[in-house]
């Protein structure tokens, strides 16, 4: 099995170096890998959520989507495995770090500047990030896929490229949306902190506001849409080197063509943006000084045998030749602390650094 699923994925990416659009994939907690290969070199942009394919959405939504449409695609799937490691053939080694977006001390003021904001407004809330390039020597971008899938078993790992816009990676722990027939599960993700062994742990207040306020803000927005709507208790989870609070959130759709509204309403969550949603992304496009490209979007299947599992782009990177730009952030509020904040942003960035 583990040969198998090693040459399943180095099949796939050959794909890339004829420049052929593709994506590889895998669900969190699932054992199914999951590749569509796009028969032409076009850029499809989505122009309806009833469309069919896999969807790369960009953290600004006034962006264009990308579409790998299945009428445009060969589809693969192979059973990967669970009880061993996926066969790793060489290894790549971290050269230096290049804080060519945002320095610490920037980073810094730019948080105690999001602070002074929300006390000084009605803001609850602003999710700030920065860019971290990393080069690396001998950067293989296969094993660093397959190194995601050994580590990070329960986020959905991926790798997409596509000639026109690069290639991007990631394994990200939070899922947007998901919709089978007219059943929908989504969740409310927030709070930080490092795992030690344990996920008994206590949260602070600043992180249990944090997380209501997501989960208030996604039940307010989905109530329009659907009905026999439950609440899990909040509850720790594990995601990598991390720990985060989670809340389950799940109902019914009330029809068959809400997606749409539901997806819009509900991107960027207040997990990557903030609260109120408006204010917060005017902060953040005014102040960030860089362009979160697909950081923070989401990105999944789109109407795939009537289901479609939708995922919020966290814990990735963007590759280019020996260097890999990795995005990371974190949620400000007035109780934050602007030197705590940084060191979640390097705790969240080892994420991504464990597997160069």
């Amino acid at each position: 099995m583990q040969k198998e699923t090693t040459e399943f994925i180095h099949e796939i990416l050959s794909f890339y170096n004829k420049n052929q659009p593709l994506v590889i994939f895998r669900k969190p907690n699932e054992t199914i890998l999951k590749a569509y290969i796009q028969n032409d070199k076009e850029v499809y942009f989505l122009d309806s959520f009833n469309a069919q394919g896999f969807i790369f959405a960009p953290f600004n939504k006034n962006e264009k989507k990308i579409l790998f449409p299945v009428a445009k695609c060969n589809i693969f799937t192979s059973e990967s495995t669970t009880d061993k490691d996926i066969e790793i053939t060489t290894s790549t080694s971290i050269n230096n770090v290049i804080y060519n977006e945002t320095s610490k001390e920037n980073h810094l003021q730019l948080v105690q500047k999001g602070i002074d904001f929300l006390k000084n407004s009605h803001i609850k809330k602003v999710v700030l990030s920065r860019k971290e390039t990393v080069e690396c020597i001998g950067l293989d971008f296969e094993n660093t896929f397959k190194k995601m899938l050994n580590n990070y078993k329960n986020a959905f790992v991926y790798l997409w490229y596509h000639p026109s816009v690069g290639l991007w990676m990631g394994a990200t722990p939070e899922r947007l949306i998901n919709v089978t027939q007219n059943k929908f599960t989504t969740m409310a993700l927030a709070g930080t902190q490092r795992y030690k062994n344990s996920v008994n742990v206590v949260w602070k207040q600043k992180e249990q506001r944090e997380q209501q306020f997501v989960t208030d803000y996604i039940l307010n927005t989905i109530k329009g849409s659907v009905k026999n709507i439950k609440v899990s208790e909040a509850y720790t989870v594990k995601a990598g080197n991390l720990l985060h609070i989670r809340t389950d959130i799940s109902g019914d759709l009330k029809a068959i063509n809400l997606l749409a509204n539901l997806v819009e309403t509900l991107h960027p969550t207040p997990a990557v943006c903030g609260l109120p949603k408006k204010e917060a992304t005017k902060f953040i496009f005014e102040n960030e000084k860089y362009n979160r490209a697909y950081y923070a979007g989401y990105l999944g299947e789109l109407n795939i045998e009537k289901n479609t599992h939708l995922f919020v782009n966290l814990r990735c990177m963007q590759v280019n030749n020996n260097s890999a730009s990795i995005y990371i952030g974190g949620g400000i509020t007035i109780d934050s602390n602007p030197e705590n904040e940084w060191e979640e942003t390097v705790s969240k960035a080892e994420v991504m650094k464990k597997v160069l």
